[in-house]
Formats: C-alpha cells, structure tokens, sequence
C-alpha cells in the first residue's frame, strides 16, 4: 500500500471512529470530567489577589478591614537572633590536661636526664635525646639541648607547663574549632618568654606535638538552650488599619507586602497540585459508580447516549449556579456571604432526573453532587450535609407527581428540609443565633424557590432536546385548553366523551397493577383523535337516525374506520405529541377484527370472496401494558355502553368476555400483561362502571307534581272555608 492509499485509507476510518458509541461516550465522559474540574478547582470570581514576590502590583490594594496579625517573618529573625546569641555548650575533660602536663614533663625529664649524663659527650647526648624528643628537630637544636643546662631546662618545663595548663583551663577549655588558635596563641607566648633558640624551638614543637582539645561540643544541652532562647521572644504584632495601603500599584512585591496582603486576607494562594489531583480522582470515582450503577439497575438508560449527556448537562448546570452562589460577597455581612454554599439548588437535579428517568438514579445524582458541593465549597462538611437532605426531600416530593402545582409544593418542601438542615447544622457548628435564623431562614427558602425554578424551567427544554415524556409534558397534554382536545370536543363530541370515560377506565386498570397512570389517562383522550377527520362515520357522533355506513360496503367502512388510526397518528405527529402517545394511538386497536363490518361482508358474501385479515387492523398489536390498557378499555367502553341500562350484576360478563376475547384472538401476545393482571384489569373496570350504572331514585314526572300540588290547594281552600262556617 502506498502512501495515497494509506492517508485514503486513515480518512475513511476516521468517521466510523466518531461513529463508534464507546468513543463518543469515553469523549463526552472526559468533556464533562474537565468542565466539572473546572467549575469545582478553579476560582472563576476570585476574591483574592495572586502576586509574587519581584513582580509590579497591578493595582493599588488597602486592607478592607482593621487586622492585627504576627509577622511570622519577623518574630523569626527575632528568634533566631535570640538563638545565636547562645553559645555553643561543651563538656570539659580536666584529664586531657592533666595527661598534656604530664606528657610535656616525661619529655623534659628525659631531655635532663641526657644533660646530666657524664659519661656521655655531647655527640652522644644528642643521640640519647631523639628517642625521647617526640618529634624532629635540627641537629644544632639538639646538640644545644644535650649541653645545656638541667636547671635552665627544669625552669623551661615550669614556666610551659604553666602556660599551658592556664591555656587549656581559661573558660570552657579548648574545643576542636579554636585548636589551632590555641596552639597559635602558645606559640605567641613561647615566643615573647625570652627563651633561647633551642628551648623555643622545643616548646613550640611540644605545643604543636601534645597541646589536644579538652572541650567536647554537647548539641542536646545546645539545643535546648538555643530553644528555651526563642520561646522567649514574644512574637512580634502589626495592626493594619482599615484602608490602609498595603501596596501601590506598579510597587515591586516584597515578602514583607505578601505577608500583610496574606493577614488581610487578600492574597490568594496557588492551589496545591496534590489538593487538585486529588478532586479529579474523587471525581473520576463518582462518576465510575454512577456508570457502573446505571449499567448495572437501568440498561435502557446506559444505552442511550442522549440519556447521559442530559445527566451531564444536569450536573454541570446545578455545580455552574452553585460556583455563582458560593462567589456572592456580603460586605456589610462577612459571615453570612461565608454561608452562600447553602443555597446550593442540588435538589433541582434530583427533581428533574426523579422526573425525566428514575427515582432511584435521582437519589444517587443527590449523593453525587452534595459531595461535590462540599468540595467545592472548601471541603466544607456542612454545605454537603444540607445538599444531601434538601436533594433528598426534592427527590421524594416529586416521586407521585399527578399535577402541575405538586412541582410549586416540592420547593416549598425542599426549603423546609433545608431550614431544618441549616438549623441543625448551625447547632452543631455551634453558630451565633442571629447568623443561624437569617442563614437558615433566607437561604433555606431561597434554595428552595430556585430549585422548583430550575426544575420548573429546564423542563421544557430537556423533554424536546431529549425526546422525553415526563408527567409534567403529559399534564400539560391533559389540559382541556390543548388545540386538539378543543377540536375533537367541537368536531366530534360523541368521540370526546367516549375518551374521558375510556380514560377513567384505562386509570383504574393501572392503578390496580402498577402501570403509569398519567400515560394512560391522557394517551386515552388522545387515542381516537383520528376520528375527527370523518366524526360522522362513528356512532357515538351520529346525532340522527342517518348512518352513512348504510351507503357504502363493508369494505369501505373498514378502510375509514382504519384510516382513523393513521389519521391519529398523523394528527399527533404534526401536533408534536411524545413518542408514548403517538405508539398508543398506533396501538390501540392492535391487529383486532372489525367483527361487525366482517359479518355484514360475510352475509352480502355470494361467492365467498371475503378474507378475514382484509378486516383487521394494521396494528402494531399493543407493545407496552399502556397501550394493552387503553385497547382493552375502548373495546370494554363500547361493549358495555351497546347494553341499555345494564345492571349491576350483568357488567362483569361484557367486561370478562372482552379481555377473553382479546386474549384469544392474541392481541395481548406482546405486552407484559400476566393472568393475574388481567383479573385486577377486569375488578377495576367493573368498579368503575358499577359507579355510572348505579340504582338511581325514580323522581315523578313534573306534569304530576303541579297535579297534585293544585289539589293540596283546593283541600286546603275547602277546610278553611267549613272552618268559617
């Protein structure tokens, strides 16, 4: 392969390799772990100043409030000052001199020993004295020394030995260090004794020879000297004035400058490489768990990517209105502005993943993110605790929504868990009361109002950018006000009505075995909205005896009672309806027989030409157990409504022989729809009609009442008068 061919080759595997799912989410998984480092490590609205020692001050900074603070650098040259005033400590050896005295008289005893010797001549005197003498000296020294005289030599070692003794034995002694000035010092003094040539040169040998230090440093007794000195240096304070001027603008920066910027409270620190490789660990950990769970409990969620990137924008935009919060600065109020981490919205996560996902993967995201509001805050424990309780009651507030004010009525509990945590957290952290009141009091409620906001708001956009049907979307979709309800109420009334009881029905159905209530309800009123584009071909909207049924084939009237399910779908669509309703309109009436218009074919049938599946629905048979729901409600609906004035006791049978029906015919074959569903489907549905068919009063007719009410008049009339009489 060539060179062309290869670069053609590398090109065209570059896309497949953005096409792969693992790589786009590995890319969007580091995306989202810079930015969250970002927002958590960096100071985007810093408080401080950085500067360094030798650079200009870009501007002019003045202390914002009166300090009194130690000059550590200061109290230190102090101190160490105090120590070197401390001298050195050693232990004298008084035997070391004893053994130099004794050293220098074994030697000069031996020099008088040769000069005493008569029976030597002075050649071999000197001879005698090389083995005594420790050292070399010239010969004309030592033939000198072996004719001298023993008296002069006994007043030398005197006069040395004195010298050195008061040498070795002057303050401490002498020390390792100050050897050679000792011997220096001796050797001064030999040389000022006014001794001969000979008796110099032999002293200063015998100094330079024997003359050791007697003075051994001790370091411990040094030490602790030099300690106790400093501990005695009181540290020295400076008090800087509010306003103040620490450093001009365009001033080279001093330590002196770093310090009084640093007890002003100023001087921002670099942050420490170890402090911030440690948060991106701490982070790559919980993100870890959180994929891992989520593969793990919520498949259909870790398959999608969508679904991921939302949970990443979801914790990005919480930790972004929290760096906001936390950066507010209350001058008049320090301590409050030091408080600000309360107001942290964690709940609003938790709100809008409980709503848009699942309750359980909420609770983690609450968890998730109150650890990294401590973190951001500092590693501030309190901060966390009180995201973590707040997150917690969103998180559950909105577990059972049914309406739009249940997300008014989540904030309020939200901020009521946090005026509880705040509080309970102020006693602990043992806080001023005033602090505590307002704190808990404004931040409390103020968390709590902007997380429904939040939730409130990014609704709208996270269900259309992410394809989601949350209960507040399907709400909103309940409305009687919604364009398409309006129209089937005035298009096709009959239509209308059949969809709210179809609704009540298909509710009760999944209240009784867990399905999603809302979806049914509201995929009930829009599951016929088809039929608004012919409402007269249905007999709940036929106002007259005329039936336009009448004048087609049986055929014909399968394909319109057909179109209105691609019609509903099409209505639906070009309305933007969720995907879940648009599937429940497609789905509703599955592959089920036209069992009415079919017979009637049958019976015009003369050459038996009739073919059951031309009379069948397109379907897709019901997919989900909403779906199966709504089917089975409609076809429930209608079969009890064809009975005039049904009895209580005589509604069960319609309703069984229905979903026997259904299930016979394999319409329930996809949807997860178990035996022991199907006999709660029936009871519930029996209850609700048992409701609308109930024993009524039999009032009389009003014709009858005026009757009779005339009658009471004319008695009346005639007891008064024989009373008169």
């Amino acid at each position: 392969m060539g060179l062309r061919e290869l670069v053609v080759y590398a090109g065209r595997g570059v896309p497949s390799l953005f096409r792969s799912q693992k790589v786009r989410r590995a890319g969007a998984a580091s995306l989202f772990l810079l930015f969250l480092t970002l927002i958590v490590c960096v100071d985007f609205f810093p408080r401080q100043v950085r500067l360094q020692a030798g650079q200009a001050s870009p501007d002019t900074i003045k202390a914002p409030e009166t300090t009194t603070f130690e000059d550590r650098v200061k109290t230190e040259e102090a101190r160490q000052q105090a120590a070197q005033m401390v001298a050195r400590q050693y232990d004298f050896d008084p035997q070391v001199t004893l053994a130099v005295r004794a050293e220098i008289t074994g030697v000069m005893s031996g020099i008088r020993d040769a000069q005493q010797d008569e029976n030597k001549n002075t050649q071999e005197k000197a001879e005698a004295l090389k083995p005594v003498i420790p050292f070399a000296l010239p010969a004309g020294a030592l033939a000198s020394l072996a004719g001298g005289d023993p008296a002069a030599t006994a007043a030398v070692e005197k006069e040395l030995t004195v010298m050195v003794t008061r040498t070795m034995e002057t303050g401490q002694g002498v020390a390792e260090e100050n050897l050679a000035d000792t011997k220096q010092s001796l050797t001064e003094g030999i040389r000022d004794a006014g001794w001969s040539q000979p008796y110099e040169l032999l002293a200063q040998n015998l100094v330079n020879a024997l003359v050791r230090p007697n003075a051994f440093y001790n370091a411990s007794r040094t030490e602790q000297l030099r300690q106790a000195a400093m501990d005695q240096v009181a540290p020295i304070q400076l008090t800087l004035l509010k306003g103040q001027k620490i450093i001009g603008e365009g001033e080279i920066v001093t330590s002196e400058h770093l310090v009084k910027l640093q007890a002003a409270g100023v001087l921002q620190p670099p942050p420490p490489f170890k402090s911030v490789l440690g948060t991106v660990l701490l982070m790559v950990l919980l993100m870890g768990a959180v994929l891992f769970y989520i593969r793990r409990e919520h498949r259909e969620i870790y398959g999608n990517v969508a679904y991921l990137y939302m949970l990443g924008i979801i914790v990005l935009a919480v930790m972004g209105v929290g760096k906001v919060l936390v950066a507010i600065q209350v001058t008049q109020w320090p301590e409050f502005g030091g408080l600000m981490g309360y107001g942290v919205p964690v709940a609003a996560a938790g709100m809008l993943v409980a709503i848009l996902l699942d309750l359980r993967l909420a609770l983690i995201m609450v968890v998730v993110l109150a650890v990294l509001v401590g973190v951001m805050t500092g590693n501030d424990l309190r901060f966390a605790l009180v995201g973590l309780l707040g997150g917690m009651a969103g998180v559950f507030s909105v577990s059972k929504l049914s309406q739009r004010t249940d997300l008014v009525r989540a904030g309020a509990w939200v901020a009521v868990a946090n005026i509880a945590a705040i509080m309970t957290v102020g006693l602990v952290t043992d806080t001023s009361w005033g602090l505590l009141l307002v704190s808990g009091l404004i931040l409390g409620t103020a968390n709590g109002l902007l997380s429904s906001v939040l939730a409130n708001g990014a609704l709208p956009f996270l269900e259309s950018s992410f394809r989601i049907t949350s209960a507040v979307k399907l709400l909103e979709l309940a409305n009687p006000g919604q364009p398409l309800l309006k129209r089937l109420l005035l298009d096709a009334p009959g239509t209308y009505h059949h969809s709210i009881l179809v609704g009540n029905l298909a509710e009760a159905g999944a209240e009784a075995v867990g399905a999603d209530t809302i979806l049914v309800r509201v995929g009930a009123y829009y599951h016929d909205i088809g039929k608004i584009r012919r409402p007269y071909f249905f007999i709940e909207n036929q106002l007259t005896t005329e039936n336009p049924h009448d004048k087609i084939t049986p055929g014909l009237s399968t394909l319109v009672l057909n179109a209105h399910v691609k019609d509903g779908v099409e209505f639906a669509r070009e309305h933007k309806l969720p995907q879940a309703i648009v599937d429940i309109i497609e789905q509703h009436h599955g592959t089920s027989l036209v069992t009415f218009f079919y017979h009637k074919a049958l019976q015009q049938d003369a050459k038996n030409l009739v073919r059951e599946e031309d009379f069948r629905y397109e379907g897709p048979k019901p997919q989900t157990r909403e779906a199966a729901l709504i089917m089975l409600a409609d076809t429930v609906e209608a079969a009890v409504r064809s009975v005039p004035n049904p009895p209580p006791g005589q509604i069960e049978g319609p309703i069984r022989k229905v979903i026997k029906d259904k299930l016979a015919d394999g319409q329930l074959d996809e949807c997860n729809l178990n035996f022991r569903d199907l006999e709660l489907i029936a009871a519930a549905f029996g209850r609700v009609f048992t409701g609308i068919y109930h024993h009524r009063i039999e009032y009389p007719d009003g014709k009858e009442i005026e009757r009779r009410r005339a009658g009471n008049d004319r008695r009346n009339k005639q007891l008064t008068g024989n009373s008169n009489g």
